[in-house]
């Protein structure tokens, strides 16, 4: 049977293994996001420069200034798709990351949270008479830290979900109005 000194040293010990594979599960999704932010941006200079000295050929080569404008506003249409395709990859690499950093740390804080409680009940059966108060006052606390990262978790989730919310609205509204002005940079 262990003694609580080296009970509690095998839990610290435990709970710092813990959070070094989370740090490192975190690092390497933060990585994988990068390499994914990294790489659409590359495609999008690569493709945007393509797309770009075309269009300049195309505009340049036009016979009138009404073939110019008309040129021009055939253009700009799918650039403003284009920009509102590259926030909303953003935005789903963003969610992706902010997804996977949460289900890393509820999985550890969940499994720390089990191991404290494993650690206060073995605790509790070797205690000394008379400190049923002080284990019973430690788990209260336990469970009222539970209680708020519960709240807290609830409330980063409904967060989220408005400013995902918002940015869908706001991608909608911006695309609506490129439509909108494209016909009228049309007739100019």
């Amino acid at each position: 049977m262990f003694s609580i000194p080296e009970q509690f040293s095998a839990a610290t010990k435990a709970n710092f293994d813990a959070q070094l594979a989370l740090i490192t599960a975190l690092t390497g999704k933060a990585f994988e996001s990068v390499e994914k932010f990294v790489d659409l941006n590359m495609t999008v200079a690569k493709t945007s420069i393509e797309e770009s000295t075309a269009a300049a050929k195309q505009i340049f080569s036009a016979k009138d200034p009404q073939e110019f404008f008309s040129l021009t506003a055939a253009h700009a249409q799918p650039n403003a798709e284009k920009a509102l395709a590259y926030g909303r990859h953003l935005a789903t690499i963003a969610s992706g990351a902010q997804a996977e950093f949460t289900k890393a740390a509820e999985t550890q804080i969940a499994e720390t949270n089990r191991k404290v409680l494993a650690l206060v009940e073995e605790v509790s059966k070797n205690a000394p008479a008379g400190s049923e108060n002080v284990v019973a006052i430690f788990k209260t606390a336990i469970g009222n830290a539970n209680a708020s990262y519960d709240h807290l978790t609830k409330t980063t989730k409904q967060a989220v979900e408005a400013l995902e919310a918002n940015l869908n609205t706001a991608v909608s509204q911006i695309s609506q109005a490129a439509v909108k002005s494209t016909p009228r940079a049309a007739k100019k």
